[in-house]
Parts: C-alpha cells; sequence; structure tokens
C-alpha cells in the first residue's frame, strides 16, 4: 500500500518508519529542509510516562486563578484576545478538570506512554540509534509538601499501571543526584522514576530518518500542504505548493497546523499550540551540571543532560502561533535554573528557542481513523510527543495494516470527542 504522511516531526517520523518496516511504500511531505526542525528540535529532553497526569486536574484551577497577570507564569493563558479555538478549548480543558476525568486521562496517556518507552528501547536495540540518551531515569522534585502529598497518591495510580516510582526524601534525592545538593534544604521531597529515560529528540528524529531513507521511505522536504482532496468518504489527494499527490492512505502528523487542514473537511480537532521555552547550555568544564533528568515542579522547568550540553526547558505560553521569543520569560527560566545549579554550565552561552506543542484539552493525543476511510491521525502530543512518538508511531503502523495492536487503542482517538 503506498501511504502519505505529513509532517516529519518525531511523531511522523516514527510513524513512516514503522509503516516502512511493514513494507509499505512510504512517502512524507515536510515543510521544512530537514527532520526535526520544529516542535521536535529542543524539547525537554525527557521519555516521561511519569508526566502523563494532564494539566486539566482539579489542583491546577486555583493555580491558574493565581497564576493570571503574571508574565512569568508557568502555564500563561491570555483570554483577553478573542479567539474563539482558545475558548472553545478552554471550555473542554474545564470539562476535563474533574477527579474522574483526570483519572482516567491519565491512565489513557499512561498506557501510550509506557507502550512507547518500550518501543524505543526495542528500536535502539535493533538500529544501535545513539542521540545522546540516557537512561538514569527522572527525579522530580517537590518543595510544597501537600504537592508532594498529592503527587505520591498519583505515584500509587501510575504504580497499579506498572510504572515504578520510588519516594524520597531530600537527602534520598541528593543522593540520586548529587548536583542538587544546593536546593536541598528547600525540597519537600521526591519521586523518582529509574525505568524513563532522556535523549535529544531532534538527534534521534534526523537519524531515524535516514534509516528510513535507506529502508525506501521518500521524505520529500520543503513541500508545503495546502489542503486535502475529499472524494465522498475518502481522501483522493493532498494539494501542496508543487502539486497534487495521491496514495492509499493518509497520516496526519502535523501537530499544531492538524487542525486547520481538516477543518475544510468538516472534522473539529481541539488542538491549540502551547509555546515552550528552551534554553541550551554548553557545560563545558563546568562540574555543577545535573547527569539524572530532573523536574522542578514548583516551576515546572526540566532539565536534561544531552551529551556535553544541558537541556533546560519549561514555561506554556497560549498565544496562538506566535514564536516570538520573549525575553522575560527566558530570563525567568536562565535564574532559575542558576540558582539550581550554579555550576551547571556557561549560562552566558545559553542557546534559546521556543516551539509550539500541538495539545488538547484532556492532554490525551488524538490517534486512529477519522470518519474518512483512509485518513489517520496521529497528533496533539502536547508535552509528550517525544515520550509517545515510537509508540504512536508503531500503533498506528498496527492498525493501518490491520495487524492487533501491541496496546488497546480505547480513548486514544476521534471516538472520545
Amino acid at each position: 500500500m503506498k501511504i502519505i504522511v505529513i509532517g516529519a516531526g518525531v511523531v511522523g517520523t516514527t510513524t513512516a518508519w514503522y509503516l516502512t518496516e511493514e513494507g509499505h511504500e512510504v512517502e512524507i511531505l515536510e515543510r521544512r529542509e530537514a527532520a526535526g526542525m520544529e516542535t521536535s528540535f529542543a524539547n525537554g529532553g525527557q521519555i516521561s510516562p511519569c508526566h502523563t497526569d494532564p494539566w486539566a486536574s482539579p489542583t491546577v484551577l486555583p493555580k491558574i486563578l493565581r497564576w493570571l497577570g503574571r508574565e512569568d507564569a508557568p502555564l500563561l493563558m491570555r483570554w483577553q484576545r478573542w479567539d474563539p479555538e482558545l475558548w472553545a478549548w478552554g471550555l473542554r480543558f474545564l470539562a476535563n478538570c474533574t477527579p474522574g476525568r483526570a483519572k482516567l486521562n491519565t491512565e489513557r496517556a499512561l498506557r501510550l506512554a509506557m507502550f512507547s518507552r518500550q518501543c524505543l528501547r526495542d528500536l535502539r536495540q535493533q538500529t544501535g540509534l545513539a542521540y545522546d540518551q540516557r537512561t538514569a531515569g527522572i527525579l522530580h522534585i517537590y518543595r510544597d509538601a501537600d504537592e508532594f502529598a498529592h503527587a505520591c497518591a498519583t505515584a500509587g495510580m501510575m504504580l497499579d499501571h506498572g510504572l515504578e516510582r520510588l519516594m524520597k526524601t531530600p537527602a534520598e534525592c541528593v543522593a540520586v543526584e548529587p548536583a542538587l545538593a544546593n536546593v536541598a534544604p528547600e525540597l519537600a521531597g521526591g519521586i523518582y522514576t529509574p525505568g524513563d529515560e532522556s535523549g535529544d529528540a531532534h538527534l534521534f528524529t534526523q537519524a531515524l530518518a535516514d534509516l528510513a531513507a535507506a529502508r525506501g521511505a521518500r521524505f520529500r522536504w520543503n513541500v508545503a500542504v495546502q489542503g486535502l482532496v475529499r472524494d465522498g468518504n475518502r481522501i483522493d489527494g493532498i494539494v501542496t505548493d508543487s502539486g497534487t499527490v495521491r496514495a492509499d492512505a493518509y497520516v496526519l502528523a502535523t501537530g499544531c497546523v492538524s487542525p486547520a487542514l481538516v477543518r475544510p473537511l468538516g472534522l473539529r480537532l481541539p488542538i491549540i499550540p502551547a509555546k515552550g521555552y528552551s534554553l541550551t547550555v554548553p557545560v563545558d568544564h563546568h562540574l555543577g551540571a545535573p547527569v539524572v533528568s530532573i523536574t522542578d515542579d514548583e516551576h515546572k522547568i526540566v532539565y536534561s543532560r544531552l551529551g556535553d550540553r544541558l537541556r533546560i526547558a519549561g514555561t506554556a505560553e497560549m498565544t496562538g502561533f506566535d514564536l516570538t521569543l520573549t525575553p522575560s520569560r527566558l530570563e525567568s527560566i536562565k535564574t532559575k535554573a542558576q540558582e539550581m545549579f550554579p555550576d551547571g554550565g556557561d549560562y552566558s552561552r545559553a542557546e534559546p528557542w521556543t516551539g509550539l506543542r500541538p495539545t488538547t484539552p484532556d492532554g490525551v493525543p488524538l490517534l486512529g481513523a477519522t470518519p474518512f476511510r483512509n485518513l489517520w491521525l496521529n497528533t496533539g502530543h502536547g508535552t509528550l510527543g517525544w515520550t509517545m512518538a515510537c509508540g504512536s508511531g508503531r500503533l498506528l503502523a498496527d492498525l493501518i495494516t490491520g495487524r492487533h495492536p501491541g496496546i488497546d487503542p480505547a480513548g486514544l482517538g476521534m471516538e472520545r470527542l
């Protein structure tokens, strides 16, 4: 079967890889000059099933109220501008802020994330891919005792689904990652997930694209998709700036632009862009950079060691498709990093970046079939695109091919809408 995948970020590229491995003729259309150049370029670097608890939860509402008007807020929503998509998304978000919905959404996301982590391990063993990966786990630290207690309860639920999470005292946190000694007196505790990983999503995506191309996948760079051609309940082709292309099936892995592409078909996807920031700091001769990947709960910032670099990433800003780097938010991230790891690297040479994460109101991606029998979705992964990429690609390849999927896909697709 000939299959066209739209988008060559980490999600689209893993999808192309698994479809190629199944023997399909795969063509990938990418508007940029190479794979992994947008949201996958400089993200937080974590493979983190431990972070599948959704933003939409009863505990987040008081925080959002406290963050109103703060330019350095971890989650910044600019409600003052008239954006019907944002307001509709916000109403769905509020509907998911109940204990029952949060538990259900966590289970759905965790199911996919755990499967994906194993798929990544299998792929690494199969191919020998290297991408500055580390398998030392993720340590989530807490300064607030109530937040820590709540997180411990959630960790117990995740343990029921097979995710090992270990409660740590402040001293034990320092034992896991000695670079935390500077902030140990501030900590209420931590939760360590030894099975989680970290690595450079950009390096991974480009290396996997090369492997997929060597297996027969055809990547077409600098091709802008302008629309989908409908023929009844099928898609008959894709209009691009270099002509119309056709295939037997089509996969939409276009992140934040997915809603605009399918809206003319009558499909409404509740995905909005959430702008995230990162800094990449050269470690050089500095001795205070962490080796274990860290998540700072209070400031919603993650730290990942990528070879001789320290990646610092965080915040979410709902400002549409604006990719402007706001100096105050970058400075806030850098200041907090310097306070946490004073000798973590050469902060004067930090490289800033921002990217748009395709975010659903329930924190679960949209993966699977659509009302059009040959159009498939693999989008809406939010902050967990790198975490879920391999599992999403493997699962979608199974569904398209008609194989028994590796996990139950229930609740991951459009049917929940």
